[in-house]
Order: structure tokens, then sequence, then C-alpha cells
């Protein structure tokens, strides 16, 4: 705080000014804030930052330029995006369609595309279970989230609709081995189960 009563030093931009330039704060020993009201106003409410334009500042009507490749587009290039100031997306789709694949492989699995393909070429391409489809989907546990390995659609379906239980995936072999699980008619309206 100044010397002078009714004055005070803003920790901001570090001048003095009168204490209505400060907002009140009941907290600190003197009840105002330590910056004046035009620093947080200034630091709160940013402008937006200006587009950053390729050489050819000029886009036509109807037209946007892609923040990744550079090119002008026409709008039917472009995802729709109502936050976005002119409702449209920052990429255009040829773009987003090139990354989604990896993005998706690292937000659900943490893995990269080439851990990915690794995966897949220690697996000779092929499924980890049914050994003839190429493998194409990652297979991981509900429950830890480890990646397991990389699988066809039919095989990780499958796991999927089976609950990952490894006793009904013992189940479902034994049932197509032809050792079918029955219960046994004991008495009547009894039933023992097999073991």
């Amino acid at each position: 705080m100044a010397n002078e009563e009714g004055v005070k030093r803003c920790v901001r931009c570090g001048e003095d000014k009168p204490r209505t330039a400060f907002a009140r704060k009941r907290s600190n020993l003197d009840g105002l804030q330590r910056h004046c009201q035009d620093c947080a106003t200034n630091y709160h409410c940013r402008a937006p930052e200006p587009p950053v334009l390729g050489p050819d500042d000029n886009v036509p009507e109807g037209h946007k330029r892609c923040r990744s490749c550079g090119e002008v587009k026409p709008h039917s290039e472009w995802h729709r995006k109502s936050s976005a100031a002119d409702g449209l997306a920052g990429r255009c789709k040829a773009c987003r369609a090139a990354v989604a694949p990896a993005q998706h492989l690292r937000r659900k699995y943490g893995l990269t595309v080439a851990e990915r393909d690794e995966m897949i070429a220690s697996q000779m391409g092929l499924c980890a279970i049914c050994l003839e489809a190429p493998a194409v989907h990652v297979d991981h546990c509900h429950e830890t989230g480890r990646v397991r390995g990389v699988l066809c659609f039919n095989c990780n379906s499958g796991l999927g609709l089976l609950r990952d239980d490894p006793e009904a995936a013992y189940r479902a072999a034994d049932y197509l081995e032809g050792n079918a699980w029955k219960p046994t008619l004991v008495a009547p309206g009894v039933y023992q189960l097999p073991s």
C-alpha cells in the first residue's frame, strides 16, 4: 500500500491508484483486491487471438482455409461446430479423418499407431484367437483397461458378448465339443447340476 491515504498500488501493473479502482475482497486486510479492476478485466476478458492466415488472405465467400493443410475448401468439406464463431470446425473433414484413428488409440487404449502395428506384426497379421482373419480390432480388459492383443471383428465381438468371462468361454468350448451342460433329473422337480 502506498504512503498516501486513499491510494493503493496494484500488484499487476505496479501503478498507484485510488482505492475506488479496486474491487472489494473482505478476506484481505484492507478489504480490497490486490490488483486493480483494469488489470482484472484485461486478465479475465482477453480478446481472442486473431486467426492465422496463409499467404493468400482473401478466401472466397462460402469457403474456409484449413488450419492443418492450409488449403481453401468449400463449406461442404467441413464438419459443423456450434461453438465456433463461423459454425464450422477448425480442420477440414479430410484432415480430421487422418488424425482420428490415432487420437482414438491414444485416448482409449494409451497406444500409438506404431505400437499397435508392432502388436499386429508380432501376431503375423492374424487374429490371436481364430488365426485366420486379419487383426484389426484392439482387445482390452474392461475391468483393468489392459490391452491383450489385436483380434478380428468376430472374435472381439464374441469375447464382448461373453462379457470377458473365462468360465463362459470354457462352457462354450465344452458345448462346441459336444459335452453339453445339462442338469440331471434326480427326483420329480429336483435336478442335479453337473460338477
